[in-house]
């Protein structure tokens, strides 16, 4: 399929930069040039801001059901070219294209659901104390939002955000991931082809730093979403803070996975090697820290080494693949750091451990057992296809580690006992944790981070809190 060059989406005009600029956009399983994006500049971003303002005072004022109906209409669009837009994701973002199918159907659900729960933003009457006066709480759109958004998921996590600001009457200006710009930019096309009124969603690429210092601090601007590093994300929320305005904060994470003694030793491979190496690992909430008990250690370790040697690695359009290449050659380059450390520190590698060819930023899917606590891979987020094992004696020493990083964003476990399904319920201090199953991210649960993995929501009712402002009135009746 031809991959097309991006254009910028402004007050509903797909347009190039004012001044002309773009950047290369390349295929991470050859490496090369496939298209180009613009490159939005100071120009841009200020007819994007003033769109987003004239469309926010447009869709705050249109009925919730009405903006609903337009809501379901790009959903059903969505649905309709899932096909194509899965094959531009596979181009620009590596992951096989049975995965990029997966993004595709799951976004239509995310913004239907959100239509719904649009519909359902209650304020409420509260009994006064005072028989003569009217207690009201009111549920009004915060403004227009900025939204920074990352590569590993270009549509996911796009839509997630342009759903939940739709449904509460905001308005919201995209700045999406220049290196995979094409399939982000399709989503948004699917809400401006099914009506939404110009400068409701607006959609920029180019310097992230020169991007947001422009935008967070910017009068027009309310609210602020963001999905990526625990490092950047608390950059931009103390920008964001210095100006008061809302955020939410969707950063990093070292998901723990704690196979207990009685583990169904068969489902904790199955589960949680498909989801480390979904996208190559490049999952905010992929399974990084595998602590299991003595008794199952070896079994498990050997088992899921086999599972890493058995995925066929290739290209994503490929017919078969089952783990594409890495996003970029710096991840590429980060994976070799992470295994040089942690084979010069003891660890033993069970599977993988190298670079797939010369062409194209592709690694092998890698099991190190044995690893120290003191390696890079068991402290800094890998964000690859490398999964490492340490044997523990106890659930309470998994535990302990488990909730030793700063990090606090999922977390996985594999216990036949109800016993021991409390007891993690209960002490392991992450957002999100999948007992016994793989990661189940539906919109209709909270999807966030505790700790330095964020704050806030983006799913459940809780996402649309966050586009909302909470107001109190008082009518006394004269």
């Amino acid at each position: 399929m031809h991959y097309p060059d991006t254009q910028l989406m402004i007050a509903g005009q797909w347009l190039d930069a004012a001044d002309g600029r773009t950047l290369p956009v390349f295929n991470p399983a050859t490496g090369k040039e496939i298209g180009r994006v613009a490159q939005a500049g100071t120009a841009d971003l200020d007819r994007a801001l003033a769109a987003a303002q004239a469309g926010f005072e447009r869709w705050r004022d249109l009925p919730a059901l009405e903006r609903a109906k337009i809501m379901r209409r790009a959903a059903a669009l969505m649905r309709e070219r899932a096909d194509d837009i899965a094959a531009l994701l596979t181009q620009e973002q590596g992951k096989p294209l049975a995965e990029a199918r997966m993004e595709m159907r799951a976004a239509p659900d995310t913004i239907d659901w959100f239509a719904e729960e649009g519909l359902r933003v209650y304020g409420r009457v509260v009994p006064a104390r005072n028989l003569a006066v009217r207690q009201l709480v009111l549920k009004d759109p915060v403004g227009p939002v900025a939204a920074f958004t990352p590569w590993n998921f270009p549509v996911n996590q796009v839509v997630r955000k342009v759903a939940a600001a739709l449904a509460t009457g905001c308005s919201i200006l995209v700045k999406a991931a220049e290196e995979t710009p094409a399939s982000p930019a399709a989503l948004i096309r699917a809400f401006v082809d099914a009506g939404v009124p110009a400068g409701v969603v607006g959609l920029v690429y180019g310097d992230p730093a020169e991007i947001s210092s422009y935008l967070i601090p910017h009068p027009v601007i309310r609210k602020i979403t963001f999905t990526g590093s625990t490092e950047v994300g608390k950059q931009l929320a103390a920008l964001a803070g210095r100006h008061m305005k809302r955020v939410t904060m969707e950063l990093g994470g070292h998901a723990p996975v704690i196979v207990a003694e009685d583990a169904d030793i068969e489902l904790a491979v199955k589960a949680a090697g498909a989801a480390k190496f979904r996208n190559a690992g490049q999952v905010c909430i992929a399974p990084t820290r595998f602590l299991v008990h003595e008794s199952v250690h070896a079994e498990f370790a050997a088992a899921l080494a086999a599972h890493a040697q058995g995925l066929k690695v290739g290209d994503g359009l490929a017919e078969g693949t089952q783990m594409g290449p890495l996003a970029n050659p710096r991840r590429v380059a980060a994976m070799a750091g992470f295994m040089d450390d942690a084979v010069r520190r003891g660890a033993s590698v069970l599977a993988g451990g190298d670079r797939v060819g010369s062409e194209g930023n592709f690694f092998a899917p890698t099991v190190l057992a044995d690893v120290p606590l003191e390696a890079r891979v068991f402290n800094d987020e890998p964000f690859g296809p490398v999964a490492a094992i340490r044997s523990v004696r106890s659930l309470d020493e998994a535990i302990t580690e488990a909730n030793r990083l700063a990090y606090g964003l999922a977390g996985y476990a594999f216990t036949r006992s109800l016993k021991n399904a409390h007891l993690l319920t209960q002490r392991v201090e992450v957002g999100m944790l999948w007992i016994n199953q793989p990661a189940a991210p539906w919109p209709e649960m909270p999807f966030g981070g505790i700790k330095d993995s964020g704050y806030g929501s983006e799913g459940g009712p809780e996402a649309l809190e966050a586009y909302l402002n909470t107001r109190s009135v008082y009518v006394m009746n004269v």
